[in-house]
């Protein structure tokens, strides 16, 4: 048997694709019959499955089983399915395959069933006016859900309406939107409304519309202008900053715009600058206004919206209707960005801006103001000082001015209330608390006699120049020198001026000229501007001396005194100083207490620290209280019957408990001279003494020792007081006693 071939398929089990029309509305339509002849008629059983059968959407198509018509049983929409495919079966009664499974393909046939549709419903675009024909602006373009292969979805444009103008043509194929002619004005018209029609079928189709609005953009092309040629305004003298008026002008460009912004210029009739002129953001007017006083003007003579840039003119005064009641001036108006080179020419706009100034009463003026004036110290009341006058600048109106003092605060002066001559009410004298560096202020008031009056003050500054009016005085008056030439045999000298420098220190000190003889015995020279040394220069007996000094200062002409200094010469040691110097001391000083005593001896310290700061140590320590009776090596006060030589002295509650027996008294000083080495000695000795208290606590000073020739102190165990001590000798002490004398004098 020959090699078989492939089978042949029967041809009417090959099913070709069927068309059938979207939208058929004869339901149910036969679609097709299939047939296998595996079997009698009758003895076959068909199907079919896929989309449209058992599969989404279902129910559209079916069978008859025994015949193997195929039926539509749905109308169909080609946009949602263009064709099914599905597959055919065979079976016999039992149920077994005669034939394989055929491909069974629906191809569903367009219909122009769909309108076109445009993308948005309004389309927007914009176009600058003045641009040239063939400008494209936009796109409207449309689609159509039709078959894109047929001329169902064929599309063509069109503008149904745009205006008697005809500014704008479309593309008929794409859609797009471009200017048609030339003369696009945005000051006629601004926006433009077009519609536009999309039809299928290449135009002979389902239509729609859409709209395109389409906005032109400004340009610079119509300057500002006056609304009139003239304007009128007024302002008030002395008046600063403040607006005057505005001036009206219109642009026919977009309101806001850099194209619309005006900018003005003052370009005569104000030279010296009393004006400004700026553009108000809001009205696009001229705000013309009275330019700072003081200030510079703004660029371009005043001119400028809020580009204009603030440059530097020279200082200016305020108006003054005396000088100018009235100002004609020229202003010109062009906007911020310069014109298309597209606009037509037209000249500046300018116009007249006439300004009155009106008169006020204005404030008199201190044309010196402050008034500086020097007046010497101590001059008798009654002394003119300085005639301080105003002058009233409304010189068209006759006035009046009267003058008063508005601060004076030492009550020193006088005022003429008509002349405006300032006199002495008082001497003045330094130093004073009302004086500020020598300076003395007061404030005059001049005021017009109009109504209301208007004042003004003026600052009078009196410099109180020093009169050397003090001769220096002597300090100390007394002291205790060595008899002997050498160490001990000097004693410093010091002096004090009331006034002030140049008219004090230096001070020159010198023995009396009218007794030469006591160049013999003793000598001064300086030690400082303030201070000199008295020296011994032969060896001279104890007892009391008074030397005669001059002393003068170094003022404008120069003061001098002669004064009387008391001298005590003591009895000298081996090492130059007094063996008796305390006594000594009361000796030259007759009656004079401790207290006294230890006030000279503070004067030699104070003397002593005048120029030789780094020295002195200051002591603050004020102790602990009545029960504190051993805060320092004090036996030499304590009286000897109180506490035997080898008697263990109390125990402090405030030292500790280790404290040492104190140490030995030490030797006071013989004379002034060493009372430095004498405190720092005491120093050194209580910083290095354990037993010491805290810095704190008072200190307790009790029995001064027998034999003083002093009184006890009061208020220290002692129950006498000094309400019999006569301290009357302080006040001649000079001022650095002043103050002990006012307590106990």
């Amino acid at each position: 048997r020959q090699h078989e071939g492939p089978r042949r398929v029967k041809r009417a089990w090959v099913i070709p694709p069927i068309s059938v029309s979207e939208n058929h509305k004869r339901i149910p339509h036969l679609l097709v019959q299939i047939k296998s002849d595996k079997q009698q008629p009758g003895g076959v059983i068909y199907s079919i499955k896929g989309p449209g059968v058992d599969e989404e959407p279902l129910g559209i198509f079916s069978i008859d089983k025994f015949t193997g018509k195929v039926f539509l049983n749905a109308m169909l929409d080609r946009e949602e399915n263009d064709r099914f495919r599905l597959k055919a079966f065979a079976l016999d009664l039992g149920g077994v395959t005669l034939e394989d499974p055929t491909d069974l393909e629906i191809i569903v046939v367009d219909q122009n069933d769909n309108r076109p549709l445009f993308r948005q419903d309004v389309f927007t675009g914009r176009v600058v006016e003045g641009a040239e024909p063939g400008t494209c602006v936009m796109t409207a373009d449309a689609t159509d859900a039709d078959d894109p292969d047929t001329d169902n979805a064929v599309l063509r444009y069109s503008i149904l309406e745009q205006g008697a103008a005809g500014m704008f043509g479309i593309n008929a194929t794409t859609g797009e939107i471009c200017t048609a002619r030339p003369g696009l004005d945005r000051e006629t018209v601004g926006v433009y409304n077009l519609t536009v029609q999309a039809a299928d079928m290449s135009g002979d189709g389902l239509t729609t519309t859409a709209t395109a609005v389409i906005y032109l953009e400004d340009i610079n092309d119509n300057p500002p202008e006056f609304t009139k040629e003239e304007f009128s305004m007024e302002v008030e003298e002395q008046a600063a900053g403040v607006d005057v008026g505005k001036v009206f002008v219109h642009d026919k460009d977009l309101a806001g715009s850099l194209n619309w912004l005006a900018k003005f210029t003052i370009l005569e009739g104000d030279p010296e600058g009393a004006f400004t002129i700026r553009t108000d953001p809001y009205t696009n007017d001229g705000v013309l206004s009275v330019a700072k006083v003081g200030t510079g003007q703004l660029g371009d003579h005043g001119g400028g919206g809020p580009m204009a840039r603030l440059t530097r003119g020279p200082s200016r005064q305020p108006l003054d209707h005396e000088v100018r009641d009235r100002f004609e001036l020229t202003v010109s108006v062009q906007n911020e960005r310069p014109l298309e080179p597209t606009a037509p020419a037209s000249p500046r706009a300018l116009a007249t801006v006439r300004v009155r100034v009106r008169d006020v009463n204005e404030a008199p003026v201190f044309r010196e103001n402050p008034r500086r004036v020097s007046v010497l110290e101590g001059v008798p009341p009654g002394t003119p000082v300085t005639t301080y006058t105003a002058s009233d600048p409304d010189t068209r109106q006759l006035q009046t001015l009267t003058y008063a003092l508005l601060y004076d605060p030492a009550d020193w002066l006088q005022l003429d209330p008509h002349a405006g001559t300032v006199r002495t009410k008082r001497e003045l004298l330094h130093p004073s608390a009302f004086l500020q560096g020598g300076w003395y202020i007061a404030l005059v008031l001049a005021r017009d006699d109009a109504e209301p009056p208007v004042p003004a003050t003026g600052t009078l500054s009196i410099e109180i120049l020093e009169v050397n009016d003090h001769a220096p005085l002597l300090q100390p008056l007394a002291g205790v020198v060595c008899g002997r030439p050498g160490r001990g045999g000097s004693l410093l000298l010091g002096a004090t001026d009331d006034d002030r420098p140049p008219h004090g220190a230096p001070f020159h000190f010198q023995l009396s000229p009218q007794h030469p003889q006591l160049a013999r015995n003793w000598s001064i020279t300086r030690f400082n501007v303030t201070h000199a040394v008295l020296a011994v220069l032969v060896e001279l007996p104890e007892g009391p001396y008074s030397l005669p000094l001059l002393l003068r200062d170094s003022g404008t002409p120069p003061r001098e005194r002669q004064q009387l200094l008391n001298l005590s010469i003591c009895h000298c040691g081996r090492d130059g100083t007094c063996e008796d110097g305390v006594l000594a001391a009361a000796t030259a000083g007759a009656g004079i207490t401790l207290g006294a005593l230890m006030i000279i001896l503070g004067s030699s310290i104070l003397l002593l620290g005048d120029d030789m700061r780094d020295n002195i140590l200051n002591y603050d320590e004020q102790g602990g209280g009545e029960e504190d009776q051993d805060a320092y090596d004090i036996n030499q006060l304590r009286h000897p019957e109180l506490f035997p030589p080898r008697a263990k002295p109390p125990v402090r509650r405030d030292a500790p408990l280790s404290s040492a027996t104190p140490l030995a008294p030490r030797k006071l000083p013989s004379s002034p001279s060493d009372i430095e080495d004498f405190i720092n000695e005491g120093l050194e000795a209580a910083d290095s003494d354990p037993s010491v208290p805290p810095y704190d606590t008072a200190l307790i000073y009790d029995y001064e020792g027998s034999g003083s020739v002093a009184s006890p102190l009061s208020s220290i165990v002692s129950s006498l007081t000094d309400e019999d001590q006569d301290y009357d000798y302080l006040s001649e002490w000079g001022p650095r006693f002043r103050r002990l004398a006012d307590l106990y004098g």
